[in-house]
C-alpha cells in the first residue's frame, strides 16, 4: 500500500485500486503495532487518485539520519574534511553507527517541493537516501525517500560543525509516498539521483541497498537506546551516491531521486 499526503486529503493506493482512509492520522498511524493491519480497517474506495505536488507523509514524526553507511560516503566525507579525515574512516568501521537529528515537520517539504541551499555554504550536494518509516515500538514498517540536503563546505570546515551543516529550513525532502510493507525492501533495490539545471541533466547516479554496510534494524536498533518516539519517526539511512568535489547544486536546479517500488521525489532548489 502507498499512502499520499495530497492537498485535497489522503489517497491511498491498495491492490490497483484508490482508496480513502476514514479517521487517518500519520500519528496514530505511527502509534499501532500493527500499522498495516489498522490502515486496512479503515480503506473506503474511491475515485480519488494522486496527482501532482503532495505534502510530506508525516505529521508530528521527527526525522533523524545514519551517516558514512556507505563506503562511498566515507570516501566523500574523507575528501571534504582533509583535517579530520580518519574520524569518517573510523566511523565507518566502529560498531556504533553515526545518528544525527535531521528535521522537525515544518522543516520537512514534499514531492514538489522546494528545498534550499544554505547562503552561508559554497558547496552544497543532495543525498539520495532511503527513509525508514518506524513505530513507536521500534519497528520498521514502511519506506519513503528521503532528500538530505547537506552543505559539505561547512560539514568539511570542522565535524563539530555537522548540525549546521544538516538542519535548516528546507534542508530534507521526503515522498512521493509512505510505501507500507511487511517486507523488506531486497538489497537489489536500486537508489538512482538525478540533477538537471536549465533542463540539461548536470549529474546521474546510482547505487544498491546491497553496497549499505548497516542493516535497517541495526540502525534502528541504535537511534531507539534511551531514546523514545511517542508517534514514531523516520530514519533516513545514509546515501551512497556522491557528486565530485566540483560540483554543487544552485538555485533554480531541479533534483530526482528515484526508488522504485516507491517511486520520484522531485524537489526544485530554492
Amino acid at each position: 500500500m502507498k499512502i499520499y499526503s495530497t492537498p485535497s486529503g489522503i489517497a491511498v493506493r491498495a491492490e490497483k485500486r484508490w482508496f480513502r482512509a476514514r479517521d487517518f492520522s500519520f500519528d496514530q498511524l505511527f502509534r499501532e503495532s500493527e500499522p498495516v493491519a489498522w490502515l486496512r480497517s479503515r480503506l473506503e474506495e474511491s475515485g480519488i487518485a494522486a496527482a501532482g505536488n503532495c505534502h510530506p507523509p508525516l505529521e508530528t514524526q521527527e526525522v533523524w539520519a545514519a551517516g558514512v553507511t556507505y563506503y562511498r560516503s566515507r570516501e566523500a566525507r574523507m575528501e571534504e574534511s582533509e583535517r579530520e579525515a580518519d574520524i569518517y574512516d573510523r566511523v565507518y568501521q566502529a560498531k556504533r553507527p553515526e545518528l544525527f537529528f535531521k528535521a522537525t515537520p515544518h522543516r520537512v517539504v514534499g514531492h514538489g517541493g522546494e528545498v534550499r541551499i544554505r547562503e552561508d555554504s559554497q558547496w552544497n550536494v543532495p543525498e539520495a537516501e532511503l527513509a525508514l518509516a518506524v513505530n513507536r515500538e521500534g519497528r520498521v514498517f514502511g519506506y519513503t525517500i528521503g532528500n538530505d540536503m547537506s552543505s559539505r563546505s561547512i560539514e568539511g570546515d570542522n565535524p563539530l560543525y555537522l548540525p549546521q551543516a544538516k538542519i535548516y529550513d528546507g534542508s530534507c525532502a521526503l515522498g512521493p509516498c509512505l510505501l507500507m510493507s511487511e517486507e523488506p525492501l531486497p538489497p537489489s533495490t536500486e537508489i538512482s539521483l538525478r540533477i538537471l539545471r536549465r533542463n540539461a541533466e548536470v549529474f546521474r547516479g546510482a547505487t544498491r541497498l546491497s553496497q549499505i554496510k548497516r542493516t535497517p534494524e541495526e540502525l534502528v536498533g541504535y537511534l531507539f537506546r534511551g531514546n523514545s518516539f511517542p508517534s514514531g519517526c523516520y530514519l533516513l539511512t545514509g546515501t551512497g551516491i556522491v557528486p565530485e568535489r566540483n560540483f554543487t547544486l544552485a538555485s533554480g536546479d531541479e533534483v530526482e531521486i528515484t526508488i522504485e517500488p516507491i517511486g520520484t521525489l522531485a524537489n526544485r532548489v530554492s
